[in-house]
């Protein structure tokens, strides 16, 4: 529930949303000893797609103290996800687990999840306003080069009031009230211009029962070649099962008309998509029926912005970027960005680094989180023939260089220093990224190439090899080639499940100090640390 009482005329920091990543950053903040109000426009429990979770979600929640909350909830433990991308061959399955004990996700019902992290901020002391909206920002001069002092709110109730802070995360969602309204920087992606349209079925058949893949997530390539398809189970006894494409082929499927001549409805245009997922049919099988009512639609735009911060404000999650819905980043990202926000607001208050320093940090941690999951997905579209080469305005230069550090020893090994994005850069992370859904590699491919090569070289712990070193050391085995080419795209994401490996390597010349009570930025002892190994996994 909200917090009892008027809202506060004045705060130390003010978080607008109360989303995963506004929540979460609200629990940080507060626990290091901070005031903190957070303004959410609904009323909680409030409905929300993104069901899908990445495996550093466990860990993200064991730092902000909730992790059994969500185990006595009863969500779905998801121990990986399946990916059909290419028609005529088998799907490919991600083991969470092979990152390591613990790294087991769920399923989860949105409203339920969310509710579940704004009510912990409640408790760790977070003044929580459901039902205020947050209408405008006032700053001490120019809104696009000043610092915001104050927001004007409003309840649904009619009362309205203002509220003074000294400090300001914008977690507002799509919506971004900062980017979208005073600092006009938000990127649009045009080749990633998607239309999500889902709905919700009851006895749906589950992927993998009776195995280790029991209730995995299902993605798969439309047979037409205009999006993909997923299948998500639920701990509620529904499955979540939606359809993504462009804009473009989503207006003209719409366009067309049903059998007797009629204008096809939402639900019409939902259910045709059927015809283009024979492994989402499979799955829904003779039993499986669509909930009447349940269908819905948005537009996935992709995004970026030209920055994620500045004097005393940050921002997180939808309201700073958002990928696409594939590969299931956004609640990663939005508490990535939430403990980057926090870190470098703890940071800054104690002098560890100064403002200037702390925005570029935020604006580098966020911009790499975003840029590394974004060549995943377009590595996977490729692989879908629904990306052809990424035009080069619609990456983020400054990210890129700094995410492509991490892509760099996979394709070249340790021994390239070139910084310069070019279409052939992007061309070979790309590549390397259609690695990791490699559907030719199986159990029986991986177990051969630990037998052949060793098991210190084929797992997630071991270092980067890059493709040099790959090829030195298979020579002709095409099968040991496309095992270790897939690990050394898996291990990109090796610093993205624990929130505590925010600190293990530097960035800018700081390292967060990722410790409850001591949250912050450590000056680090290169000046340049990312030319470093920073792709090797710790022991």
């Amino acid at each position: 529930m909200s917090t009892e009482g008027p809202i506060p005329t004045k705060t130390n920091i003010l978080v607008i949303g109360g989303g995963p990543a506004g929540s979460s950053a609200a629990t940080i903040l507060r626990r290091e000893g901070h005031e903190v109000t957070l303004l959410e426009m609904a009323k909680f429990p409030r409905y929300h797609v993104g069901e899908s979770m990445l495996p550093s979600l466990r860990n993200y929640l064991k730092f902000l103290g909730v992790e059994e909350d969500f185990v006595k909830h009863g969500f779905l433990d998801k121990p990986g996800a399946c990916f059909k991308l290419v028609p005529n061959l088998r799907e490919s399955w991600t083991d969470f687990t092979a990152l390591g004990p613990g790294y087991a996700t769920w399923n989860v019902v949105r409203s339920e999840m969310d509710e579940i992290l704004l009510r912990h901020s409640a408790k760790e002391g977070v003044k929580v306003f459901e039902e205020t909206k947050v209408d405008s920002i006032q700053f001490e001069g120019d809104p696009k080069t000043s610092r915001p002092i104050s927001a004007n709110w409003s309840k649904k109730d009619g009362t309205s009031g203002n509220i003074t802070f000294d400090w300001l995360i914008d977690a507002s969602g799509r919506n971004g009230i900062m980017s979208t309204k005073y600092l006009e920087n938000r990127q649009m992606r045009e080749n990633l211009r998607n239309v999500a349209v889902w709905g919700y079925w009851k006895d749906v058949n589950r992927y993998g029962v009776g195995t280790k893949k029991a209730n995995s997530a299902w993605f798969e390539a439309l047979r037409d070649e205009t999006g993909w398809s997923w299948i998500i189970p639920l701990h509620n006894g529904t499955t979540s099962v939606g359809f993504v494409m462009h804009i473009t082929n989503s207006n003209k499927k719409k366009a067309r008309l049903n059998p007797d001549g009629t204008k096809m409805s939402l639900t019409d245009h939902y259910l045709d998509q059927l015809q283009y997922a024979p492994g989402v049919r499979e799955l829904i099988g003779e039993k499986g029926s669509f909930i009447p009512g349940s269908t819905k639609s948005t537009s996935d735009f992709s995004y970026s912005a030209t920055r994620y911060s500045g004097d005393h404000f940050r921002l997180i999650g939808d309201a700073a970027n958002f990928v696409d819905p594939f590969f299931s980043s956004g609640v990663h990202i939005g508490m990535t960005g939430a403990l980057s926000a926090a870190a470098t607001i703890c940071a800054s208050i104690k002098g560890e680094a100064d403002e200037t320093t702390a925005q570029a940090w935020h604006d580098a941690k966020v911009g790499i989180a975003h840029t590394r999951f974004l060549f995943v997905v377009l590595g996977a579209y490729r692989q879908m023939h629904l990306q052809s080469t990424p035009l080069l305005g619609e990456v983020h230069e400054e990210s890129f260089d700094k995410a492509f550090e991490m892509f760099r020893p996979v394709i070249f090994g340790l021994a390239d220093s070139q910084k310069k994005l070019t279409d052939a850069k992007v061309n070979d992370v790309m590549d390397i990224c259609q690695s990791f859904f490699d559907p030719t590699v199986d159990e029986d491919h991986i177990h051969a190439t630990r037998q052949r090569y060793g098991v210190d070289l084929v797992k997630m712990q071991a270092p980067v090899l890059g493709k040099d070193k790959i090829q030195e050391l298979v020579k002709d085995d095409e099968v040991g080639e496309r095992v270790l080419k897939k690990f050394d795209a898996l291990k990109v994401f090796s610093d993205d499940v624990e929130a505590t490996y925010m600190g293990r390597n530097p960035l800018l010349g700081y390292r967060a100090n990722v410790k409850r009570g001591e949250l912050g930025l450590i000056k680090a002892d290169e000046e340049d640390p990312l030319e470093k190994d920073i792709l090797v996994a710790a022991p």
